[in-house]
């Protein structure tokens, strides 16, 4: 199976709201973007594909013709590439009941898994996203990064005693959520997040925390002190607030905040492409997630799906690499890459 055919097989089970396009920018879903939340003209979503597409890679085949070599370590762990699938839940809700969040995440999980990845998974509103999400990672080993909402202390620690049993290799919180409807007016309350209240998240994790849902410098600079082993350059997919700049305009100043920190450094929004993983990269980003277009594959393809878009965004990436003169990973620069002007 290719990835074209598990768009094409998704288009007949996807749901509405999804059109599973031939290239995933925003622009056919608008303001109607899967997902509770999308607010406005939903023009951030359309911004951060486009941004990517505004960066072009320069070539340079005078180089010596080495090996590839696409490999990444991170949080302890070796993936074959330095790409993630990007955490959905509630997928009956979003897309369309051929899924549930535990065969979705059996499929997600495992298919990431076997092809040398990970996949970042969801949590919602009702305790049984998680729960499943979880139980698959559990079922392959702990490979894979359970994400939680930005729920109120106790809620938290309930959801991190499930992380604890799943034996992942570290966990998330998508703080952006913040913005989503159901989050708020709960009680007790849950949302946004002090530097205080996040250190005692952090703590009650007890492995590598990754914060997911910086924008600014500021925000940065926040999760350092709050104990994050990592961020998500992330405005959540565009869905949660309008005239926000895309995660491609604000990543290399992030990237140079932390520079020295130890703090890994990821970015979401828009990337659909190999090359655009390489672009992300030559601005500094330790690796990438990319949620959309696994759930087409999943709803198309299921593991098959999955496994098909990896070997696509491996081997564009692998070509840009060679083209551009890179043979690793750290051998990325940001001269290989053109900004707009």
């Amino acid at each position: 199976m290719t990835y074209q055919e598990a768009q094409a097989a998704a288009r007949l089970c996807i749901g509405e709201k999804c059109h599973a396009c031939p290239v995933c920018n925003g622009r056919a879903c608008k303001n109607t973007v899967p997902g509770p939340g999308a607010k406005g003209v939903g023009d951030v979503a359309i911004r951060n594909y486009d941004k990517w597409q505004e960066i072009r890679v320069n070539m340079d085949t005078l180089c010596e013709n080495r090996p590839i070599d696409t490999s990444l370590e991170l949080f302890g762990q070796t993936f074959r590439y330095p790409f993630f699938a990007g955490p959905v839940g509630a997928v009956q809700l979003h897309y369309s009941d051929k899924y549930s969040d535990v065969t979705y995440n059996d499929a997600l999980v495992a298919a990431c898994a076997k092809g040398g990845i990970a996949a970042f998974t969801g949590d919602g509103s009702d305790p049984n996203v998680m729960v499943a999400a979880t139980a698959a990672i559990a079922a392959n080993g702990g490979m894979a990064v359970p994400t939680v909402k930005p729920w109120n202390i106790d809620t938290i620690r309930e959801k991190m005693a499930l992380v604890a049993q799943s034996n992942s290799f570290a966990v998330a919180m998508d703080v952006d959520a913040a913005g989503l409807p159901f989050l708020k007016g709960l009680t007790p309350p849950a949302g946004s997040k002090s530097v205080d209240e996040l250190r005692e998240v952090v703590e009650a994790a007890g492995k590598p925390f990754v914060v997911k849902g910086i924008m600014t410098v500021k925000g940065a600079l926040k999760a350092k002190e709050a104990g994050a082993a990592g961020i998500v350059v992330s405005n959540h997919g565009g869905r949660v607030l309008d005239q926000c700049p895309s995660t491609a305009e604000v990543l290399p100043e992030i990237v140079e905040a932390l520079r020295g920190s130890g703090v890994k450094v990821l970015v979401d929004g828009g990337i659909r492409t190999g090359v655009d993983v390489f672009k992300a990269l030559a601005l500094g980003a330790d690796a990438v997630l990319i949620a959309r277009p696994f759930v087409t594959a999943v709803y198309g393809g299921d593991q098959e799906g999955v496994l098909a878009y990896i070997q696509k965004l491996a081997g564009e990436l692998e070509d840009t690499m060679q083209m551009c003169g890179a043979a690793t990973l750290a051998d990325i620069t940001p001269d290989m890459v053109r900004l707009p002007r």
